[in-house]
């Protein structure tokens, strides 16, 4: 029988900032979108064991042996450099696990935590893994989050739906054309989604990225919070507004300009006036 398993990026033991509470958040490896301004650009690709990092680690911790790339987490400064210098958006620092691996890690954190946010990349791409998964925390009462860019139909997966709690919903933006600019894919599923979750109660957080130079970031908070108005749901969701900053961004996309603190209170203007009750700027 296969195994199930997944590539996880890291485990952030304690965040405040993935959901209600204090969760433990899983990153899972791998996106199918490309965003421009994408802060995490080492989650995008699998490592393909190029061995393209290994000058660049000043520590000697990463190796290339037999054609696979080893990775001695005690040696590692995290300096970050071989995140820099892979050429497919990837890390070599990256872990095959399973479920259960995965899970005995979250145990380490109770009862110090509330629940846990499986995030990425794109935790979606790995269904069968996030069904086991939250499972094995519904079973010990924890809540489970998923952070998702909206491109899985969550509509048509009762089975995965019914352990996962609430979801976080990336609108990279509201435009059809302007979505694929910003990521390289349209958002009809995205849009479908913030409907679909809204309407079932399963929608816990949205969130934008302002980023005025590439696209109408006031179009989509606009027409994402009149969205949200039209389904009757705005009052019960968080829409957290943020800024675009060139930390972590690749050097082709870093020369977009941080949002002023204006702009971003003009936005929430924008998003309470259609409705929206809680709304974060960050």
């Amino acid at each position: 029988m296969q195994v199930n398993t997944a590539i996880v990026n890291k485990i952030i033991r304690f965040s405040s900032v993935d959901g209600p509470g204090n969760r433990t958040v899983v990153f899972l490896q791998g996106c199918n979108f490309n965003c421009r301004y994408c802060h995490n650009p080492e989650t995008i690709g699998a490592c393909r064991q190029c061995g393209a990092c290994i000058p660049y680690c000043k520590t000697n911790a990463i190796t290339l042996v037999d054609g696979k790339i080893l990775y001695d987490r005690d040696r590692c400064v995290n300096c970050d450099e071989c995140f820099h210098h892979c050429p497919h958006g990837s890390s070599p620092k990256t872990e095959r696990m399973t479920p259960e691996e995965v899970f005995e890690e979250v145990k380490k954190n109770m009862p110090y935590i509330r629940g846990i946010t499986i995030s990425g990349g794109e935790c979606t791409l790995w269904r069968d893994f996030l069904v086991e998964l939250l499972t094995l925390a519904k079973n010990v009462g924890l809540s489970t989050m998923l952070d998702s860019n909206g491109t899985y139909d969550f509509s048509k997966d009762k089975e995965l739906m019914a352990v996962v709690d609430a979801v976080m919903l990336d609108v990279k933006a509201f435009d059809r054309s302007e979505h694929e600019k910003v990521t390289g894919i349209h958002n009809d599923m995205v849009l479908s989604n913030l409907r679909y979750l809204a309407e079932c109660d399963k929608l816990f957080e949205v969130r934008t990225v302002a980023v005025p130079e590439l696209f109408d970031t006031k179009h989509t908070v606009y027409e994402t919070s009149r969205l949200l108005h039209e389904v009757g749901k705005q009052e019960g969701i968080r829409y957290k507004l943020i800024k675009y900053r060139p930390i972590g961004v690749r050097e082709e996309y870093r020369s977009y300009e941080t949002p002023t603190e204006e702009y971003m209170n003009q936005l929430r203007d924008i998003a309470y006036n259609n409705g929206m009750k809680d709304i974060v700027i960050i």
